[in-house]
Formats: structure tokens, sequence, C-alpha cells
């Protein structure tokens, strides 16, 4: 599915009424790909999260000349002090595992809801969700990502009556279950990058990430890795907008120690980025000796505004 973020009520009721069920279609044909990661025209496996037997492209081409920064490429790196003032956000990931016989119209009465829910409550600054794109090992088929202000409008969320009506009767009718995993981060305190507002955001691909690290690796090299995976994705702002990560305290899915959030310019960057040799050398010396599991799950997002010409 291709998500649809869109900027006020009436544009999403638009959609809702004049595109939903096309862009339902887009990515039900996608659904059973072998490989999200790899390019159409590839065939190539995956161990852990790292391509492994692809033709790996070196990203050097990909740089540019003004500096990114860990988390976003929203702003620009303060040359003068070499610091940037960030703000720390919430970060709610829910993956769904849809059933066999979901209809279009059950698909899209479930995601309806869900996305309608930031209008429903206070504290939800970003939001985006989309049917996911190939396989996955947990079976998810569709995935919600929701961003907080505050560990507090979090668990308000999660005991809404407005969004626990959403889950207990139109979400659990059409799903086998559901894994959340939330986790706090940091991110420029400028309103673009905590919004997730302006032309970046507005299309790309999303990719949230589910990692457990063996607990050996929890006191410094969990950390270290993730530390890794921050500083490559901050040298390449052509191919990526934002990242976000930390760790997970979802007490009902503590399999999952950490979360990460990568939102890409678009599929072809994506593709890029994760068959490149820069990703999978650091994928395979930082990650690969320490975790236990880890889980990808990508979708498209759409521009908004296209649709309310």
């Amino acid at each position: 599915m291709q998500a649809q973020i869109l900027s006020s009520p009436l544009s999403y009721r638009y959609l809702l009424n004049h595109s939903a069920s096309k862009t339902l279609a887009f990515s039900r044909k996608h659904l059973n790909s072998d490989n999200p990661f790899s390019a159409p025209k590839r065939n190539c496996k995956l161990n852990g999260f790292s391509p492994v037997g692809v033709f790996r492209r070196n990203l050097d081409g990909w740089k540019r000349k003004r500096g990114g920064t860990v988390y976003s490429s929203a702003e620009e790196l303060n040359t003068s002090t070499n610091t940037l003032r960030k703000r720390k956000v919430i970060e709610h990931i829910c993956l769904l595992q849809g059933k066999e016989d979901l209809s279009e119209e059950q698909e899209k009465n479930m995601l309806d809801y869900l996305y309608t829910t930031q209008y429903q409550m206070r504290g939800i600054i970003a939001i985006s969700l989309g049917r996911v794109s190939g396989w996955n090992s947990v079976n998810c088929t569709h995935a919600v990502y929701v961003r907080f202000q505050r560990k507090e409008d979090l668990a308000m969320f999660y005991e809404n009556h407005f969004y626990t009506g959403v889950i207990k009767d139109h979400v659990m009718p059409y799903c086998h279950g559901i894994k959340s995993v939330d986790f706090e981060s940091e991110v420029e305190d400028d309103i673009l990058p905590i919004f997730r507002k302006g032309e970046e955001f507005n299309f790309g691909l999303e990719l949230l990430l589910l990692i457990e690290f063996v607990e050996s690796s929890l006191d410094g090299a969990a950390e270290d890795a993730l530390i890794a995976l921050d500083k490559l994705t901050m040298e390449f702002p052509s191919l990526i907008v934002q990242t976000t990560n930390g760790s997970n305290f979802n007490r009902h899915s503590e399999e999952y120690t950490h979360g990460v959030v990568i939102r890409f310019r678009s599929s072809e960057a994506f593709e890029i980025f994760m068959n490149s040799s820069e990703y999978i050398d650091m994928w395979r010396s930082k990650f690969q000796p320490i975790i236990r599991k880890a889980i990808p799950i990508s979708y498209s997002v759409d521009p908004v505004g296209t649709e309310l010409m």
C-alpha cells in the first residue's frame, strides 16, 4: 500500500472517498515478494537485515557537499559550533497481522479509522501507515507509525476510548494480532523535523526496524551499532530524510530491545542505500554479531496534494 500522509481532515476525507481503493490495490501485488530490499530484477536474500549476494554499489556519488545530521537532513548542521539543538520525541511502531481473507473494503475501513485517531486526541504530532511491501518473518501485513510529544501522551493514547474502540471494532476483527514497540529518541528542535512536515516528508518510503540485541551487548555494543547506523545515514541526505532509534520501553513486547525508523526519499533511494557496500559492511560488522533477530518492515508514502488538484 502507498500510505497517505495528509495535511488536514478535509484532505483526508477527500482521499478516503477518492483514492483509497486505488492505493490499497497498488501494494497487494508486492505482498508476496521474496525480498523487499532488492531491486525488482535482482534475486537476493536477506541474512538478518542485510542483503547478501547483491550487486554492491558504493555510495560516494550520493554524498552532498552540505552536511547532514545524525537524525535528519531537514536542518543544516551549525558549522560554527558543530552542534544542533535537539528535542526528545516518543516513537510508536504498530505492526498488524491481517487475516488472509481480508477484503479491500475491510482493509480500507481499518486503516481509515487508525488514521483518524490523530484527530480525536492530543499529543500526536506525526503519523503514517501503509500496507507492507514484501515478505517478513512475523507475517505483518500493515504497519502504523505515530510520533508523540511525551511519554504521557502515549500513555493517554493507549487508554483513549476512541482508540481502544477502533482496535476492538475495526482492527481486531480483521487481524490475527498486533505487535508494538515504543521508544524515545531525539530530533532537531525545529517545527519541520519535529512534526515531519514540509516537502521532504510528503513522500518516500518508511522503514520500521524492530531489533532484539543479545543481552550481553546492551551495555555498550548495541549502542555503538546504533551510532554507526546514525553516522552512516547522516552522510547521505540525498537518500535519507530522517532517522530515529531508541530502546524499547513497551512492557508488552519485551522480545524487542530497540526500534528504528528511517524515512527514505524514495523506493529507489532505499534500494541504493540497502544494497550499498557501506551499509552491508556496517551491518555485518556492527549488528550481525550481537543480534538475535531484526524485523524490517517497509511501506510507501505518497505525496500530499496531487489527488486534491
